[in-house]
């Protein structure tokens, strides 16, 4: 092998012993891997830049003067005053410029500047009551960031110990200071029986440095490397109106739909976080998924104890606006099932028996041919199911990718009824049919003469759409003048087998049923644009009886709310509902995303 000279620079000795790899063949593989990382071109650029730091750093350079600004403006003023050379009208352009003045700024700032921090001398003696070896000081040099850890008192022995480490903080990047460690001494004033109130004190007024005597933890935590545990919250979070949380300044707030990355899990209540995005590298303090449950269980208890389920009495004074709201109900899932049929349907004579509707239900999902008894304890299960929710506090995702050849995600789109959501899906369609496509439902209805088989509906009997629906294999159905009607999976099945984009249309009620592995949808919601003369509906401070009507319009919004409200956890994005062409243009942009983009999705979905 050649000798390298003195001067040889690192990254030229990985160079050298790239070239000097031979191929071995008990050792092959291992050959292979050092190939690849002395090879890197990433570690190329990063010794070369070693090297140059390593040279400049020997030549220990010092700033030849302390003002380039001052010289400067002397330059500019001298040439002011007499007639220039082509030269000279060069050099007075160039000075006058404000990015160069700004770097001879910069350079007298670092000039002027000694960037060392300046420690205080340690302590000539310690404290006779502590062996040399169990007591360590401590010094970090203080700056705008808080230290990054929280604290906590011993009420029966004084003893102030150190709770918790925000990953990131201060403290965690200097690897000094540990949980359990005991603090005796900040900047010299002792710590001992003091509240953790007073000795932030203590830390806010410090100048310059902070000096920490120490007893260090029996057992030193080892220091552990972040994990890669991304949670999407579910819930919106403000640390200054929680009382539970140990430290409010500590806390990181969120808003739902948030991805935050979990970097320590170690306390089983509180979690530490950052958010996705952010620039600050200090971890915060987010309640913990078992702890978010159990206090949801227990509000949930607390309400049921101090709202007991309303009297007789009390139903007769809600009577009128349960009635109002009934037909309001009403009205919504008329227009909603006429959506819902009209969407299959491509010409004007379809669209014609959709007028006067009656639905039996699409908001929820039903089974026909179970007797009365039954259905009635179904319904009862399902009123119980809907009066207590599942705990929304987060859900573990990981960023997926569409690759070549796989299954394209099935994109879901809900909105208040008049949203005009089959237009849109029709015309994304009808504009690049090789790509996309929509499912086609059933319906127990006889196929009239302008019909056929799979392309309006797939036309089935009675029989067979019941035995179906007892085995669970519809999104949606319903029932119109004495006719089924359902939305399958298989239906959605048949369009991605085709290597297309599924549009569907679902009730918010449904999104659950289809949010698995095999369909990884995304959810948009189409809500009415933000109108600013929009009338409220008008109720007296004295009583919930509505005193007028709601408009369409109010309606749409009030609907829209209710759903971002209800099923906001379950929506990917929102989309502006304006004029056709608008509206198909932002959904084409999403919709190439889905394509090419990475988003994040719940764990399962990719983990086998």
């Amino acid at each position: 092998m050649p000798v390298l000279s003195e001067e040889a620079g690192l990254h030229e000795t990985l160079a050298l012993l790239t070239s000097q790899l031979r191929p071995d063949f008990n050792h092959k593989e291992e050959m292979g891997v050092l190939r690849d990382v002395f090879g890197e071109k990433s570690l190329s650029y990063l010794m070369k830049i070693h090297e140059k730091l390593f040279q400049y750093e020997r030549q220990s350079p010092v700033p030849v003067l302390h003002s380039a600004v001052a010289l400067a403006e002397d330059v500019m003023e001298e040439l002011q005053g007499a007639p220039l050379s082509v030269e000279e009208k060069e050099l007075l352009q160039l000075l006058s410029t404000p990015h160069l003045k700004a770097v001879l700024l910069v350079h007298d700032t670092v000039a002027q500047k000694n960037f060392d921090p300046v420690l205080p001398p340690l302590p000539d003696n310690y404290d006779d009551s502590f062996d040399e070896e169990s007591v360590k000081i401590v010094r970090l040099v203080k700056n705008k960031e808080p230290l990054g850890a929280t604290i906590r008192r011993d009420e029966h022995t004084g003893a102030v110990t150190v709770a918790r480490i925000m990953r990131g903080g201060a403290a965690d990047r200097s690897g000094l200071v540990h949980v359990g460690d005991e603090l005796r001494e900040v900047n010299g004033v002792a710590v001992l029986h003091k509240r953790p109130d007073e000795i932030s004190q203590i830390l806010a007024q410090s100048q310059g440095s902070i000096t920490l005597k120490i007893i260090p933890a029996i057992k030193e935590e080892d220091h552990l490397q972040e994990s890669k545990v991304y949670m999407r919250a579910l819930f919106d979070y403000d640390p200054t109106e929680d009382r539970a949380i140990p430290c409010q300044e500590a806390g990181l707030p969120f808003r739902r739909g948030r991805v935050l990355e979990v970097v320590s899990q170690d306390d089983a209540t509180w979690w530490q976080a950052k958010r996705i995005g952010d620039t600050n590298l200090r971890a915060g303090l987010i309640p913990s998924k078992q702890f978010q449950e159990r206090r949801l269980a227990y509000r949930r208890t607390l309400g049921m104890l101090q709202n007991p389920r309303p009297t007789q009495t009390t139903l007769c004074k809600s009577l009128d606006v349960t009635q109002s709201r009934s037909q309001t109900l009403q009205i919504k899932t008329q227009k909603r099932l006429s959506s819902f049929l009209k969407s299959s349907c491509k010409d004007s004579a379809c669209e014609g028996h959709t007028s006067d509707l009656y639905v039996a239900g699409l908001r929820r999902s039903f089974r026909l041919s179970r007797k009365e008894r039954q259905g009635s304890q179904k319904e009862a299960k399902q009123t119980e199911q809907a009066d207590f929710p599942e705990f929304l506090t987060y859900e573990e995702v990981t960023r997926y990718q569409h690759q070549p050849g796989a299954q394209h995600r099935v994109v879901i789109l809900i909105g208040p009824a008049g949203a005009r959501i089959s237009e849109l899906k029709r015309k994304v369609v009808a504009e690049n049919p090789q790509q996309y496509g929509v499912a086609v439902p059933h319906t127990t209805r006889p196929r009239k003469s302008h019909e056929r088989e799979g392309l309006e509906y797939h036309f089935v009997s009675k029989q067979s759409f019941e035995a179906d629906g007892r085995s669970n294999k519809f999104v949606e159905q319903g029932e119109y003048k004495e006719n089924l009607y359902g939305m399958s999976l298989e239906a959605i099945r048949s369009v991605t087998a085709k290597n297309k984009t599924c549009l569907v249309d679902v009730q918010p009620e449904a999104v659950k049923q289809l949010r698995t592995q095999e369909f990884k949808p995304y959810v948009i919601l189409m809500k009415p644009p933000v109108n600013e003369k929009r009338r409220k509906p008008a109720t007296s401070p004295a009583s919930t009886e509505i005193t007028a009507p709601l408009d369409e319009e109010q309606e749409m919004y009030n609907s829209a709310a209710h759903i971002e409200q209800q099923y906001g956890h379950l929506i990917d994005t929102a989309l502006v509902r304006e004029e056709l062409q608008s509206t198909y243009n932002q959904l084409k942009v999403i919709l190439e995303k889905l394509r090419k983009d990475s988003f994040w999705v719940p764990v399962h979905w990719v983990k086998s």
